[in-house]
Parts: structure tokens; C-alpha cells; sequence
């Protein structure tokens, strides 16, 4: 456990390199923010209170989704591209060599890209939102706690789903546009278009069980303290299932793709 300490804490620093990134990622980010809680502001003047929120945790929703996205990589990136190109050229039998789990070794790398981005790019945007709107912020300081598990649980489960999109390219000659396509599918069933809870009928429902809600509509309900006592350990498990469910499936796609390697040759 020390060496993907070790590496995530490596991969901290490498992304922490990145300043001039950074700032335009913090200055896109608070745009993005503006134009959303003004276009929030008049569908909620329309209908108060849709799908359960009112004007201010509508707003928080839009400024937590701004705070995340890079760190929960709700758009795609992170170790995505890396990883592909590394199967695509022939390097990943190289990373296969080396004595370290190869799906531990990315989400060490992953785990610590994320801490920063969460403090690099995210606190910025929020507090610059906190600034100019009212915001719906957690009354107890236990809720900040459970939001940081949350989004600890989000990181894992964006990066599980991620990592079965980028394994696929052991068989793809490009995985650009499966990539695209998970990346879409992310924006739409994760709530940074809209809030699930807005969303009607079973398309709510089905959207509210996919793993992308763990990736942001779980841990803004958490933030908003709409999750509590068994609510909050029920979302807290949705999230810790669908991120061991989509790790053990990497892992099993991990094995499969190891023997096309060395079938291959590779």
C-alpha cells in the first residue's frame, strides 16, 4: 500500500505542475457556472421548486457540478487517454512487467489527480459562487465529512467505468468514439446537464440506478443533506456497489485482455 501511496501522491504533483491549466480550467469552470445558474435562475422562476429543490439548491447543484468536474473527470480525461494510447502502441506489455497491479496502479494515479483538481480547480469555482448566489451550504460540519467520502466514492466509480472503456481498446483499433460515447452518456446520467431528481417518470428512475448518479447526483444530495440517517448510508452503498461491481468487472476484463497479450505475442 506504500507504493500507491506513493504513486498517488506522485500523481498529485505531476497535475500540480500544470499552472497556467489550472487557471484557465478555474477561470472556464466559474464561466460555465455563471452561464448555468443564470439559465437555472429562469427555469426555476418557471417552476419553483422542480424535482424536489428549491432556487438555492438548484444553484448549489450547478456550482458543486463546476466544483467536480475535473476532479470526478465528468467529461472524460485523467489517466483515459494515457492508458489507451499506451495499449495502442504496444507500451502496456511494458506496465505488465513491472511488479504492480496494473488496475491498482491507475487508480493510485487517479486518486491523486483527483485530490488536486479538487483543490486546484473546484474550491475556486465554489466559493466564487457562495460569493455572488445564495447558496444552500451543509448545516452540520459531519455533512462535509460524508461529502468527501462521497466524492472519494465518485472518483472510484468514474475511474472504474473509465478504465472498462479504455480496456476495450485491446480490441478496438480506436477508442475514440466509445470514449465519446461514454463521455455524453456521463454528461446526460451523471446530472451536470440537469439534476436527476428533474428528470420524469421511469427515465428518472433508470437514471437515478446507473452508476454515472454516483459520480455527482449522490454526492450533491449528500452536500445538500437531502441524504440522511439510513437515506445517507443508502447512498453512501449505492455508491460503494456500483464502484466495486465496476472494479471487479475491470479486473475481469484486465484478465481476459492479458491473455489476448500474450496470445498475441504482445
Amino acid at each position: 500500500m506504500r507504493l500507491y501511496a506513493a504513486v498517488a501522491v506522485s500523481g498529485f504533483k505531476r497535475y500540480a505542475t500544470y499552472r497556467v491549466a489550472t487557471v484557465a480550467g478555474v477561470f472556464t469552470n466559474t464561466v460555465f457556472g455563471f452561464i448555468l445558474a443564470y439559465t437555472y435562475t429562469a427555469l426555476w422562476d418557471e417552476r419553483p421548486h422542480l424535482g424536489g429543490y428549491d432556487l438555492a439548491q438548484a444553484l448549489t447543484f450547478v456550482w458543486l457540478g463546476q466544483a467536480l468536474l475535473a476532479a470526478v473527470a465528468l467529461m472524460g480525461g485523467g489517466f483515459q487517454e494515457e492508458l489507451q494510447e499506451r495499449i495502442r502502441s504496444g507500451d502496456i506489455a511494458v506496465d505488465l512487467y513491472r511488479p504492480v497491479d496494473l488496475q491498482m496502479w491507475w487508480l493510485a494515479t487517479e486518486l491523486g489527480r483527483a485530490a488536486f483538481q479538487l483543490l486546484g480547480r473546484g474550491v475556486v469555482p465554489m466559493a466564487v459562487g457562495a460569493l455572488v448566489f445564495e447558496l444552500r451550504l451543509p448545516a452540520s460540519p459531519l455533512t462535509w465529512l460524508w461529502f468527501l467520502l462521497a466524492v472519494a466514492l465518485a472518483v472510484c466509480v468514474g475511474f472504474a467505468v473509465r478504465y472498462l472503456v479504455s480496456l476495450a481498446s485491446f480490441w478496438l483499433l480506436d477508442g475514440t468514439g466509445l470514449s465519446m460515447l461514454s463521455g455524453l452518456l456521463c454528461l446526460f446520467f451523471s446530472g451536470m446537464i440537469l439534476p436527476l431528481n428533474v428528470f420524469p417518470g421511469r427515465l428518472g428512475e433508470i437514471a437515478r440506478a446507473l452508476p454515472w448518479a454516483a459520480m455527482l447526483q449522490v454526492p450533491a444530495d449528500i452536500f445538500l443533506e437531502e441524504r440522511r440517517g439510513s437515506g445517507l448510508l443508502e447512498a453512501l452503498g449505492f455508491q460503494a456497489g456500483w464502484a466495486v461491481a465496476l472494479l471487479a468487472a475491470g479486473r475481469a476484463l484486465q484478465s481476459v485482455a492479458t491473455r489476448k497479450v500474450v496470445v498475441q505475442g504482445g
